[in-house]
């Protein structure tokens, strides 16, 4: 009697969501009759997701490198989701803030250890051979990472150090993005002349980057923290969280990375120092030192944010 009781009330809460949206039960129903069961790997689309691996060399740690990228912009996408519930959420309570600030942090806390499967997965030999097929794409490019720093913090914390006084919330968002920090990896300020990496990336990008950024203008993880009140802003869990993903994003993770590429491309002092695969000017666009890259300023003190990226 218990099975029957409860089957017609699931019937009845079909029914009346099916009936919310002009929809017949019955059909729906009749639709479950010749539907097939769902599996794992009709679920998780494996097939499809294991056959994105196309390898332009014939060196075995190419694969290794192309995975390793996919993983991170799979990483890069749940973070991304995560964010998107805050900068949706009308009333964001401390516990609710505090909890998809760590899960961001977990993810990047994933990403900053990998780092070693690049470091220690793959043949520096290898590495040197294929890269140059590579040429002129570079993991700069990765237009989910630079959304992600687009909807944690207001546009003006990621402008190049050098112009950050000559740029404000009058300034149009194609010239803000002209002068973001990664532009160092791929333009001559001087000349005004882009690389190829940089002009294909933003011929690619740049209209989208724009509605973003504009979307994410007042709703970004730092505008949202802003918006709480004052007593709300000094709760210890949620400073802790918001310290931890940014210290997490803008030094841990980074460094990580810097050092992987430091590795390969200008290892020690016995090898050549070589540009990356884009031919950008890595190292004055990756290391913390250089652009002082700050999600949160107002989280941390003076002292901290003057020697940011120092003290590495």
């Amino acid at each position: 009697m218990k099975i029957e009781k409860t089957t017609k009330d699931l019937l009845a809460q079909l029914e009346k969501k099916f009936d919310a949206i002009g929809q017949d039960l019955d059909t729906h129903l009749e639709g479950l009759l010749h539907s097939e069961p769902i599996t794992y790997w009709d679920y998780i689309q494996t097939d499809a997701l294991l056959n994105l691996q196309i390898q332009r060399t014939t060196l075995p740690d190419e694969m290794v490198f192309i995975m390793y990228h996919q993983i991170n912009e799979l990483l890069f996408k749940m973070i991304l989701w995560e964010i998107e519930q805050v900068s949706k959420e009308a009333e964001i309570s401390v516990a609710f803030f505090s909890q998809k600030l760590m899960r961001i942090s977990r993810y990047f806390d994933m990403l900053t250890s990998s780092f070693t499967i690049m470091q220690h997965g793959m043949d520096r030999e290898q590495y040197m051979k294929f890269r140059m097929t590579l040429t002129p794409a570079s993991g700069f490019q990765s237009a989910q990472y630079r959304k992600i720093e687009f909807a944690s913090t207001d546009l003006i914390n990621l402008i190049d150090a050098r112009f950050r006084k000559t740029i404000d919330r009058d300034t149009s968002y194609e010239h803000a993005l002209d002068h973001l920090y990664w532009q160092a990896a791929g333009k001559d300020f001087e000349t005004g002349k882009k690389s190829y990496l940089l002009t294909a990336f933003e011929e690619r990008y740049k209209d989208e980057f724009i509605i973003f950024t504009q979307e994410y203008n007042t709703t970004n993880l730092y505008a949202k923290f802003k918006e709480l009140p004052e007593n709300v802003k000094q709760n210890e869990t949620l400073v802790k969280a918001m310290r931890h993903y940014d210290y997490t994003v803008n030094v841990t993770w980074v460094m990580a990375h810097y050092n992987a590429a430091k590795f390969y491309i200008g290892g020690d002092d016995t090898l050549k120092e070589i540009e990356a695969t884009g031919g950008s000017d890595w190292k004055k666009y990756m290391h913390p030192k250089y652009q002082k890259r700050v999600f949160f300023p107002s989280v941390w003190s003076d002292k901290e944010l003057s020697e940011w990226g120092t003290d590495i």
